[in-house]
């Protein structure tokens, strides 16, 4: 009886754990708050046209390093550039609940070029003009298997500063793998900049 009543509950345990692991690998945004701001019916993606910088999260900010040299030789001081990077706050919630990004989380990264100066803090480097926007959709439906910027479980693109709905990138694999492939184990997204993921 008592063999019988603890293999009851080892299986009740394996399927209720596979259950949360299924209700996590399968959570989705709503297409209103997803798909629908940013992906046609082709796999067309574009930079949603909201207002994303006050209603969504930012996640973090990278700085580019300004690995150039002046004149004598010296590591100049300051950023060359300033990577922001905002998400819908669903994909946040759902992120830290499960450990994993929602179907349909879009990620917006902002590409500055930087004014460096002087200041009673010290010498700063902050946002200046805008160079361009990456777009990331998570797809883990595998939608459009035959658009070439799709894979990889997302959907990625590239957009100059002056036109937000025609991407420049023409294949995922050639043009955004490669800087990626050291996020790989993290769903191809550099988790380790974003704290706002954190508990």
């Amino acid at each position: 009886m008592i063999k019988t009543l603890s293999l009851y509950l080892s299986i009740t345990l394996i399927i209720f754990t596979s259950a949360i692991a299924n209700a996590a690998e399968n959570e989705s945004l709503p297409a209103s708050k997803g798909f629908g701001l940013a992906v046609d019916a082709k796999g067309g993606i574009r930079v949603p046209a909201i207002d994303y910088r006050k209603d969504w999260v930012a996640l973090g900010t990278w700085s580019v390093d300004n690995d150039a040299t002046n004149e004598k030789n010296e590591d100049p001081e300051g950023a060359k550039g300033l990577h922001i990077v905002y998400t819908q706050p669903e994909a946040v919630e759902s992120y830290r609940r499960t450990g994993k990004f929602p179907d349909g989380t879009i990620l917006i990264k902002e590409l500055f070029k930087t004014t460096t100066e002087a200041m009673t803090t010290g010498t700063i480097s902050r946002a200046a003009e805008t160079e361009g926007f990456f777009v990331m959709v998570k797809d883990s439906k595998n939608r459009f298997p035959d658009n070439k910027l799709w894979g990889l479980g997302w959907g990625w693109a590239f957009f100059k500063a002056n036109d937000t709905k025609k991407t420049t990138t023409k294949d995922h694999v050639a043009e955004c793998k490669t800087c990626h492939i050291p996020a790989e184990k993290t769903d191809w997204v550099y988790i380790q900049g974003y704290p706002v993921l954190k508990k």
